[in-house]
């Protein structure tokens, strides 16, 4: 079963635990000196925040799955939604293994993918993701100007 994943970045960690602990009444499941993460089923979503970037806001979105052939029809998706996709493949990333691949929709927004198979002891490597196209490439919306 897939999961939304949202990864915040802030600037305080302690105080963000205690808040998005009374948003969810419940406790982190991960909690380390610059990392927590709330895996949650009401709503189903893998909430994690971190202070591991200077600008503090949304850092990324994504979707996470259970097993390999949840993952395989993910990446399909990413294939038909256009724009270019990075397949980081297997990776340490968040205290956890896992197999991701990335994309950026139209906003620049960017979206992960993936498939967790263990723990780690260490945070990992941040990983530089190639940049969107310029907003001038971009679609652009003609509703809300």
């Amino acid at each position: 079963m897939k999961r939304l994943h949202v990864h915040i970045s802030v600037t305080a960690l302690d105080k963000a635990v205690d808040f998005y602990s009374a948003l969810f009444a419940a406790e982190p499941t991960v909690r380390k000196d610059d990392y927590a993460k709330w895996m949650l089923d009401d709503p189903r979503v893998n909430f994690a925040i971190s202070t591991r970037t200077h600008a503090s806001g949304i850092e990324h979105l994504g979707i996470q799955v259970d097993d390999e052939s949840e993952l395989a029809d993910v990446y399909a998706r990413l294939d038909q939604a256009g724009g270019e996709v990075f397949e980081e493949g297997e990776t340490t990333c968040c205290y956890a293994r896992s197999e991701k691949s990335w994309i950026a929709d139209p906003a620049g927004v960017q979206w992960e993918v993936f498939r967790t198979f263990g723990d780690s002891t260490v945070y990992g490597q941040d990983l530089a993701i190639p940049a969107p196209a310029p907003q001038s490439e971009r679609p652009q919306n003609t509703c809300c100007s």
